[in-house]
């Protein structure tokens, strides 16, 4: 009989622990802010409004709308747009085997954002998350061209693709803003670079709720391929793995992803490349472990990310990118 090892054994207490975390901060989030309200009257709230059951007639309508009109789908928005980017961070990282690399790093992000910024720009501001997608899209297709021109994908062509098109993108959207950004403009262009949640509501995130549960849903049945790759090329041809192919479909998904994230709430950065790591360092490189701790991860800095946004200062509110 094979002897469990140690991490074996504590990812189940861990993952529950996590779980358990989660379900106090998404509380605690959603009871902070410029109005401070007990945690005891969030508690009520949305058990009221998720299941009618109890009695909120002590507390008054304001303070209810608050709760669930206004805070609860900014912190479940942030709680899906973290478990998203660590998601993407953590299977970037494999499908490039390179420990620095995130969608925001290859090239992703860049292609989201000069979308955005040029619609801002030509004052179509209603189909600004369109454009942040394609751009993405965009984005991704040329990186794999580029990584493709040697007749096959690897790890060292697709970074370089996506530090050349990153570079580039970058540099178009500053172009843009240089020469067609006025005062209103430049607000609306400050919320896409630099990230924010106040825009969320129950209509909106809907849509990345979805798409962020069935990407979990499809990464968590790639963890033998996903494995496999860490072990290298060679490794992977002689298991019969088109290593290539999965790396376009993985590159294709993470544009998907990142382009409906980046549509719902702007450039959140470092969160896909600092909670890998993190995953990696409690229960090692396996994916059936590391993806639902990565992900559960990212779901927690963000939430608290956006805590501190709302409450750091006072009558004021940071973007989240900054954090």
């Amino acid at each position: 009989m094979i002897a469990k090892s140690k991490r074996d054994i504590t990812f189940p207490y861990l993952l529950l622990f996590l779980c358990i975390c989660l379900g106090i901060s998404l509380l605690v989030a959603v009871s902070l802010g410029a109005v401070k309200i007990p945690i005891a009257d969030t508690y009520q709230i949305i058990i009221k409004q998720l299941f009618h059951i109890g009695n909120v007639d002590h507390i008054a309508k304001s303070t209810i709308a608050i709760i669930w009109n206004m805070r609860s789908p900014r912190v479940i928005m942030g709680l899906i747009a973290g478990a998203g980017l660590a998601l993407c961070g953590s299977t970037m990282q494999t499908t490039v085997n390179n420990p620095i690399c995130e969608p925001y790093i290859l090239g992703i992000s860049a292609g989201a954002t000069f979308g955005a910024t040029l619609l801002i720009i030509l004052g179509l501001k209603t189909f600004i998350g369109f454009g942040a997608f394609l751009g993405a899209i965009i984005a991704t297709i040329i990186v794999l061209v580029i990584a493709s021109a040697s007749k096959k994908i690897t790890t060292t062509s697709l970074v370089l693709a996506g530090v050349v098109v990153n570079a580039l993108f970058s540099a178009i959207s500053n172009f843009i803003i240089s020469i067609g950004a006025n005062s209103d403009n430049m607000m609306t262009i400050k919320f896409w670079t630099m990230g924010s949640l106040a825009s969320s509501s129950w209509e909106s995130i809907l849509l990345p709720f979805i798409i962020i549960l069935v990407a979990c849903l499809f990464f968590m049945t790639q963890h033998r391929i996903m494995n496999a790759m860490l072990m290298g090329d060679e490794v992977a041809i002689t298991l019969g793995i088109s290593l290539q192919k999965y790396r376009m479909i993985y590159m294709l998904v993470i544009s998907f992803i990142t382009g409906i994230l980046v549509s719902s709430c702007g450039i959140i950065g470092f969160v896909g490349l600092i909670t890998p790591h993190i995953a990696r360092a409690l229960v090692g490189t396996s994916h059936q472990k590391m993806i639902p701790i990565s992900v559960i991860l990212g779901s927690l800095f963000v939430i608290w990310a956006d805590v501190l946004a709302r409450c750091l200062l006072p009558n004021a509110e940071l973007p989240i990118g900054i954090f």
